[in-house]
């Protein structure tokens, strides 16, 4: 139903989502030949992870932000407030599409979904262990599968670039 009343324009559908990186790539994410052994140079640091949170409102926009660590609360909820700053401003009903993520769920988020509401923005959670509901995952695994494969990066920041070239790329492309 969200899907249909966006396609008719009568709300803006957008889907949240975070995912993370390593510096070291997994070799699970790229392919070799038929007789060839699977192998990847590592680089001497491992690094620490590079997480990254997006909405994607399909066809229309792909918004992200990266981090080094975890996506914290306190980020989330600036996007959020952006995102309902948004809804209020263009007057339309805007409803955010998630998973039941602990950041998603806590008290100090849950304070702010009537204030959120008021401003025109809904959250709406996929029933648990649904991740393919999500078009965003698919994102993330084209990413991390086309993208980054079989790459490796001396450090955080080679990483950040090479997720922020793969998106330029996937959106070259109109994948994404």
């Amino acid at each position: 139903m969200l899907e249909l009343s966006a396609a008719a324009l009568e709300i803006d559908l957008k889907y949240v989502d975070e995912s993370g990186f390593c510096a070291w790539s997994e070799p699970s994410y790229s392919y070799y030949f038929r007789g060839e052994q699977k192998r990847l140079e590592q680089s001497q640091r491992r690094g620490r992870r590079l997480s990254i949170i997006g909405f994607l409102q399909p066809i229309i926009s792909f918004v992200y932000g990266l981090v080094i660590g975890g996506v914290s609360r306190k980020s989330y909820i600036q996007m959020m407030h952006f995102e309902a700053a948004e809804a209020e401003k263009s007057g339309r009903i805007r409803v955010i599409v998630q998973d039941n993520g602990p950041i998603h769920r806590c008290k100090e988020v849950q304070q702010l979904w009537s204030k959120w509401e008021e401003m025109g923005l809904y959250i709406f959670f996929l029933p648990k262990y649904c991740s393919e509901m999500n078009p965003i995952e698919l994102e993330w695994q084209h990413l991390k599968k086309d993208e980054l494969a079989s790459k490796t990066f001396e450090d955080e920041l080679d990483l950040a670039y090479a997720v922020i070239d793969g998106i330029q790329t996937r959106g070259e492309k109109g994948k994404l």
